[in-house]
């Protein structure tokens, strides 16, 4: 095992001079932070409070929503391009050489940090009051919005996956897979915090500098983009689907796309009405497309398609037309039900036509088994936030309660399901590859694949495919070949293998077998996910030899994580890793009791200013 204090290595931890710098880094960004709190808090300074009021009068906010929010728009959208920048280097290029080396690192620390920061700006900001009604005491005269606090929270439980990244690491290698529980982490704060945010906009709302003063069509638009960030951010668990290299079984992937999008449309349309949905669908295709062209074509990465949640929206819209939205909690399940399956459909039709893997029909009894209860659970949730943000009645204690423990296990059923696979014994391929025209002076070949046993795979797989991939990519900033040339598909190559016979493949396309690339033979048919490599580059950093792409090889079919994170070591204790596992589950259990608590909070002290006489909403 390796020792976590020791010097980095590659494939391991960071570098401890990269450690150092930022770990220096964090301390004064830190320091500084408190610094400015001191003297806006002791009045020694009037600039922050004066730059904060004069934001909040723009859209009739206090300054302790206003500052905040607009600094955490700039700093979500650069966490994000840095994020999705990052995942596609890791793609083209393969592991980092460490933390500082990667350019796209720069833009998730800014922007996670700056996360933190607005956080700790609405705690701070607030001076000669109390802001709301649910406001959180500090000191006697010092009380924090809820929002605010719970955005803080969650940018600190992102900020702690970088330290916590680096441990991982050094005691199992990395883990290039965007599942990592570190990596989970630090993307999981940061699209959580979007419930903060809008908690943070209703305390603000119900506490307006003018109360006289509408609201206008252009803030309920900047509200629905709001929602819009959530999508987005619930969405970030599917980008290894979006560029077509998903390390999981593809069932995964519809019931990832109904959990972010019942949660986030639900919410919207019983907060916002009419149209709401709709507004937000087209925020996010418009965020999520201008990354990509950054990040593709701009930066020469490989490309990324991402869900359009379109169809979905349309269901929730034709929903919400039903008498049942005035029981928001048993409409927002039923409205989840719907869109598990009809409007889960309607997407298939843009994965069908936009993704790398599109979904077989044999894959669906086991989709719509996962994708139900969970659709059916993130739809009450949905319900349950947007019944919040409309300052009305939360049910019971024991049944809010219940729904939320149920959605958590629910959730966590369908993805530990989704995760299960089964590896086959004693099944091998034959290659057979034949030179084709070379790219760049890179040898490319074609091949001809025989599976034994021949009835491995049904006639309707999820995919046999061969996948190319870390082979270096291009652009501004990408690591070309050593002659100056751009890589083929940008250090990404995927070719679904035409079937030509019971257990025989042949590709559809050249595939590269030079330089860095990394090539292997995947299947995915049900619960078989397994692989073997074609072609893989010697490693000498991590102690690895060459596997040669020689004219004709039989080969047995592995573990897909051996071959796809070569990085990764497996000689640590048996108990090491589920502990250390555990320990991230537990802080992120943490994080959602956190949003929960808050929101409670919220409503329970915003309905008896806003709804006196509040109505049972699930008393049926």
């Amino acid at each position: 095992m390796r020792p976590v204090l020791a010097q980095g290595t590659e494939g391991g931890g960071a570098a401890l001079d990269q450690v150092l710098i930022l770990t220096g880094s964090a301390t004064l960004i830190a320091v500084g932070l408190m610094w400015v709190a001191y003297l806006h808090r002791t009045r020694r300074i009037t600039w922050l409070k004066t730059a904060a009021d004069k934001l909040g009068q723009l859209s009739n906010r206090p300054g302790w929503v206003a500052l905040p929010i607009a600094l955490f728009i700039t700093t979500i959208l650069t966490a994000m391009l840095g994020f999705i920048w990052d995942v596609s280097l890791h793609i083209g290029q393969g592991r980092d050489e460490g933390p500082l080396a990667n350019p796209a690192h720069y833009f998730i620390m800014v922007g996670l940090f700056f996360l933190f920061i607005s956080g700790m700006l609405a705690v701070i900001l607030p001076l000669d009051e109390k802001p709301g009604p649910a406001a959180i005491r500090i000191t006697r005269d010092w009380h924090a919005p809820v929002g605010g606090v719970l955005m803080a929270g969650a940018g600190l439980y992102a900020l702690i996956g970088f330290p916590l990244d680096d441990i991982w690491h050094r005691l199992f290698g990395q883990d290039v897979t965007l599942w990592g529980p570190t990596h989970l982490m630090l993307i999981g704060g940061a699209g959580l915090s979007l419930i903060a945010i809008l908690l943070l906009e209703f305390e603000g709302r119900s506490d307006k500098p003018d109360p006289d003063r509408e609201d206008g069509p252009f803030l309920w638009i900047a509200r629905s983009f709001a929602f819009g960030g959530l999508v987005i951010g619930l969405s970030v668990f599917q980008v290894e689907f979006d560029f077509g290299v998903p390390q999981f079984r593809l069932v995964l992937q519809p019931m990832l796309i109904v959990a972010a999008a019942t949660v986030a449309l639900v919410s919207a349309r019983y907060t916002l009405g009419r149209g709401s949905t709709l507004i937000l669908v087209v925020f996010a295709f418009l965020v999520r497309g201008i990354i990509a062209v950054i990040v593709g074509p701009g930066l020469g990465a490989p490309y990324n398609v991402f869900p359009l949640y379109l169809g979905i929206a349309i269901v929730v819209e034709l929903m919400a037309l039903l008498p049942l939205l005035r029981k928001p909690v048993w409409w927002g399940a039923l409205t989840g039900l719907a869109a598990a399956t009809v409007g889960l459909w309607l997407e298939s039709l843009w994965v069908d036509r936009m993704f790398v893997d599109p979904w077989p029909t044999s894959m669906w009894p086991e989709l719509l088994a996962m994708a139900v209860p969970v659709g059916i659970a993130g739809g009450a949730l949905g319900a349950l936030l947007g019944v919040v943000l409309r300052g009305e009645q939360l049910p019971r204690p024991a049944i809010r309660r219940a729904l939320v423990i149920g959605a958590v296990l629910v959730a966590a059923i369908a993805t530990t399901n989704g995760l299960r696979h089964d590896v086959p014994e004693n099944a091998t391929a034959t290659v057979r590859l034949r030179d084709a025209e070379p790219v760049n002076g890179g040898r490319m070949v074609t091949a001809e694949i025989t599976l034994s046993p021949a009835d491995l795979v049904s006639e309707d797989p999820e995919w046999v495919q061969v996948l190319a991939w870390q082979g270096g990519t291009g652009g501004v900033l990408g690591r070309w070949r050593a002659d100056g040339a751009e890589s083929p598909g940008r250090g990404l190559v995927v070719d679904e293998l035409r079937r030509t016979g019971p257990g025989q493949y042949v590709t559809t396309k050249p595939v590269p077998v030079y330089g860095s690339w990394k090539t292997v033979l995947r299947l995915n048919d049900g619960r078989l996910l397994t692989a073997l490599p074609i072609f893989m580059a010697a490693d000498p950093g991590i102690g690895a030899t060459e596997v040669a792409a020689d004219a004709q090889f039989t080969r047995p079919f592995v573990s897909e994580v051996t071959v796809l994170q070569r990085e990764r070591t497996f000689d640590s204790a048996a108990w090491l890793m589920p502990a250390a596992g555990l320990l991230v589950l537990l802080c992120s259990l943490l994080l959602i009791w956190a949003l929960s608590w808050g929101a409670a909070r919220v409503d329970l002290a915003y309905r008896r200013t806003v709804h006196p006489e509040p109505v049972d909403l699930v008393r049926q």
